[in-house]
């Protein structure tokens, strides 16, 4: 059982993308979005220290402070990219944070990427002394292997883990999933509709812009995109004999997985948020959640294990 209470609504607000939008009108239409959330019962908001280089903290914290009791009623989640292995960069990372999140406190703070490599113990002294300074209460690490797990380990209580997981991208099933169930780990998927892919945002023909991350994204290489288009037309069809969008069969899918405390999925708009509550509310027939299973075990063949979805080792 994990240390980490969850909100019981498994939907969480990813935060990835917030503040990399400066067209006016764009942080209030995010507000909105915010709010339909905790009016639905999300309340599990997330956010990095790297996203939009700290403005995705600064537009969550400016949320949170604009109404009385707000923060109370938020899980609030937070993390960050350290390229100085040492507990004092942990330290100074954490205060930033609080003070772009306009609060006392983050519910639970990961480290978002490991250094492949290096001695990692440090970043967990400092996690540990931040949470008996009352500055964390949980600790978590995000995209870090079972062995990476380890290591922190020896010095500190992992929390939660964090991890690119859904039904194209199934590779945690083979390690981290067993591991965090073995020692009491919170999991939290991100990436759950692989990028937009899971929402049949994409036709066969790809056409992103020259330097688009997403070109460097193993699921849109051209040597596996074809057969990633022809799964996403099985599960097109799939959700229309269930009669929902496949967004909201996608999401249902690993929202039910075993071993997955909350699913975290981005939305810019009060109408997308309310999009993906359907996948708590709408009924799904259990051999379409069967055939998805069968779908998401052929794409563990045809898609290149490359450690996480980005293919990102630093």
């Amino acid at each position: 059982m994990s240390a980490v209470l969850f909100p019981t609504v498994p939907l969480g607000m990813g935060g990835s993308h917030y503040g990399l939008d400066a067209a006016p009108g764009t942080e209030a239409q995010l507000a909105a979005a915010l709010e339909a959330a905790l009016e639905g019962g999300i309340t599990h908001f997330d956010t990095a220290t790297d996203y939009a280089g700290g403005d995705s903290e600064r537009r969550l914290g400016r949320f949170l402070a604009a109404a009385p009791g707000r923060r109370e009623r938020v899980f609030l989640a937070s993390k960050a990219n350290l390229d100085e292995v040492s507990a004092a960069a942990v330290t100074r990372a954490i205060d930033a944070s609080l003070q772009r999140l306009r609060t006392d406190v983050i519910d639970v703070y990961y480290l978002h990427w490991p250094r492949t490599g290096q001695e990692m113990r440090p970043w967990m002294e400092g996690l540990e002394t931040a949470r008996a300074q009352g500055k964390v209460r949980a600790v978590g690490v995000s995209n870090f292997s079972v062995g990476q797990m380890r290591q922190l380990a020896e010095v500190g209580r992992i929390d939660a883990c964090q991890v690119g997981y859904n039904l194209l991208w199934r590779f945690p099933e083979r390690g981290v999933l067993p591991y965090c169930r073995d020692h009491g780990i919170a999991v939290v998927a991100y990436s759950a509709l692989a990028h937009g892919i899971l929402a049949g945002r994409y036709g066969r023909q790809l056409r992103f812009a020259p330097g688009d991350q997403r070109w460097s994204i193993s699921l849109f290489r051209p040597d596996v995109w074809p057969r990633v288009h022809a799964l996403v037309g099985t599960l097109t069809a799939a959700a229309a004999r269930a009669g929902v969008p496949p967004a909201t069969l996608a999401l249902r899918w690993l929202i039910d997985r075993q071993g997955v405390d909350a699913v975290l999925v981005s939305a810019h708009r009060a109408d997308q948020v309310h999009a993906n509550l359907e996948a708590l509310r709408t009924p799904v027939p259990a051999d379409a959640l069967a055939e998805l299973d069968a779908l998401g075990a052929q794409a563990l063949t045809i898609i290149p294990d490359e450690g996480n979805p980005f293919g990102y080792h630093p």
